[in-house]
């Protein structure tokens, strides 16, 4: 029996789809920037198209989320019966992600165990959030997945294999393998490869993974908290709301044996966070209907010091700079997210996250908006980080650009 927590799958591709149309990017991405999807729901018209199946966090709140959201699930189970999907049994995929600046990010497709996946602050478990979940963000992804037939994930969950013996030796032999998928992404996201894993590959995956695993404390010796195999790297909330959605089946069946339920796992890309490509970028902050000048004088007031961290700022065309107290935090972002969670409890003021910097300086150009360009965090400090001091601060960094992140490609049955 595997006992690994990252596992094979049955994962689902389209049959006869154009990928260009069907792959779409996650759906935390562009949440200010409802043209971006405007553009690619107009992109993918007539198509089979992941963007039928996901609901974009830009239209959360909006008149459009109760008639998308009854739409979705309704399309899933069209797209199961008129056979769109092909099935490919206890598989891993190997992909390959070039970016923009011509770089190739590897990862491997597979499912994890969510019995071994905890997001809460202070968990032990083998898999782990790498920042602290808004649970308030959960109940709006339950109400897509708790009917729907089938997942499609976003999630990239990192390993710390500085030895490469995990993706490495499976990417060494790719040009031997069946391509599933080959083409450019939509709205300039790069180029995606994917290849079936043959079964030899698997077991020798499944071996060196479980070896992996045993051994994996060693790298942590010296640190206070318990070792961890695997981080999730991005779409944190989104395998939170698979767990979620688990334990409220566990909760609603007492009594009924679950452990071969499919629901039971969630469809995710495993990515080495020592892959030369994996490039950690900072999340900015924007705060919009607020008094900024306010705002601005209370960040000056309570979280500044002298020789502390650099942080820009951005009031329409006005410009400076603030230096946050560096004994109130390791990261310059915990500093402003611990403000900012605490100033918007009593203050006017809602808080976007913003992955580029020109994005950032355009929407604080907006009225009653303020921006801050936050520095990020060495990849490096990463999974010490976990292990040590548990979660980080709230949206610490992003694993590239926006248009870096993850495209919906495979699937997979959770009923």
């Amino acid at each position: 029996m595997n006992k690994n927590v990252f596992l094979p799958a049955d994962i689902l591709l389209p049959k006869n789809a154009d990928f260009s149309k069907w792959a779409v990017i996650a759906c935390d991405q562009f949440t200010s920037d409802q043209e971006y999807w405007n553009r690619v729901r107009a992109n993918a018209e007539g198509s089979v198209s992941t963007i039928n199946l996901i609901l974009p966090e830009a239209e959360l709140g909006t008149e459009k989320e109760a008639a998308h959201t009854a739409l979705i699930n309704k399309t899933m189970a069209e797209y199961m019966e008129n056979g769109v999907f092909e099935t490919y049994e206890n598989s891993l995929i190997y992909v390959e992600r070039t970016l923009e600046n011509g770089s190739i990010r590897m990862g491997l497709m597979g499912m994890v165990d969510l019995d071994a996946y905890d997001y809460t602050v202070g968990a032990t478990s083998a898999i782990r959030a790498t920042e602290r979940t808004v649970t308030e963000r959960i109940p709006p992804r339950q109400r897509v997945r708790r009917d729907a037939p089938i997942e499609l994930p976003h999630i990239l969950l990192l390993c710390d294999d500085h030895e490469k013996v995990l993706i490495e030796p499976i990417a060494a032999k790719k040009d031997s393998f069946k391509v599933l998928y080959d083409c450019d992404l939509m709205e300039d996201g790069g180029h995606i490869t994917g290849w079936l894993v043959p079964q030899e590959e698997v077991e020798k995956f499944n071996a060196t993974l479980a070896e992996y695993s045993a051994n994996v404390g060693k790298k942590y010796e010296g640190l206070k908290g318990e070792p961890v195999v695997f981080a999730v790297g991005d779409g944190n909330h989104s395998l939170a709301t698979a767990k979620s959605c688990y334990e409220e089946l566990k909760k609603n069946n007492p009594g009924v044996d679950l452990s071969a339920h499919p629901a039971r796992y969630a469809l995710v890309e495993l990515e080495n966070i020592h892959d030369p490509s994996q490039q950690f970028e900072p999340i900015h902050r924007v705060i919009f209907n607020t008094d900024t000048k306010k705002m601005l004088k209370a960040v000056e007031d309570n979280i500044c010091a002298e020789g502390g961290y650099p942080v820009k700022w951005y009031i329409g065309e006005e410009s400076g700079v603030v230096y946050l107290d560096r004994a109130k935090s390791e990261l310059a972002v915990g500093v402003l997210q611990a403000f900012l969670d605490e100033y918007l409890k009593e203050n006017e003021g809602e808080i976007d996250y913003i992955h580029d910097d020109d994005a950032l300086i355009a929407l604080a150009a907006k009225e009653n908006a303020i921006g801050f360009l936050v520095p990020g965090m060495e990849k490096s400090q990463l999974f010490r980080g976990v292990v040590a001091d548990g979660v980080l601060p709230r949206k610490t960094f992003s694993m590239g650009h926006s248009r870096e992140k993850r495209y919906y490609l495979e699937s997979r049955k959770i009923k």
